[in-house]
């Protein structure tokens, strides 16, 4: 379950979930939710004004920079914004590390599976995979049974790549939920896996 957290800072688009609060209707996991957030940014609760104040409670809980949705929106932006630091000498993007995610997990996928999983459209993840194979990291062979479909195999870089990156996307992930308990860390995950589902 904590693995899906890692996943989901490294996609931005996994993370921008803009109005988070219209699908979950439970006020008390609104508020969980939230608390963990800010303890993963380490700052206090937003302040209000006296201006703010005036501003009714539900309304207020939906307006940027204070609903959930802009702050995981905001979170998943720091967290891509760190990955893609520690990817630039591999010359990688948080894009490729997805893909090679999804091929380490089940070598030899379909294009069309890996967009499926990753949510992609087609001709963004083309162009990904086209640089990936460029680098040498994949390789494309037509589906012997199925001469439509390209199936996406790891060369032998690729393959290598599973022994590097994983332990600085861990570093990473350690990095952000600092001060999390094992409880909170699971219902974080719990949390994002419900609202993605609910607006899948």
């Amino acid at each position: 379950m904590q693995q899906s957290i890692l996943c989901y800072t490294k996609l931005p688009a996994c993370f921008v979930v803009t109005f988070l609060e219209t699908v979950m209707t439970d006020c008390q996991t609104q508020k969980n939710l939230a608390k963990i957030i800010l303890r993963m940014r380490n700052i206090p609760d937003m302040p209000s004004t006296s201006t703010e104040r005036k501003i009714a409670e539900p309304l207020r809980e939906i307006l940027a920079p204070y609903s959930v949705g802009y702050r995981i929106k905001l979170l998943g932006q720091l967290g891509s914004r760190r990955f893609q630091e520690r990817l630039e000498p591999f010359g990688l993007t948080p894009f490729h590390w997805v893909v090679l995610c999804c091929l380490w997990e089940e070598d030899g996928l379909a294009t069309c599976s890996i967009g499926e999983k990753l949510q992609q459209v087609g001709g963004t993840l083309t162009g990904v995979l086209d640089r990936m194979e460029e680098r040498g990291l994949i390789r494309r062979e037509r589906d012997p049974r199925d001469r439509r479909i390209w199936r996406i195999w790891l060369t032998g870089a690729g393959r290598e790549l599973e022994n590097i990156l994983p332990p600085i996307a861990l570093d990473l992930r350690e990095q952000a939920m600092q001060g999390f308990s094992l409880e909170e860390r699971q219902l974080f995950s719990r949390l994002i896996d419900q609202a993605i589902a609910n607006l899948s």
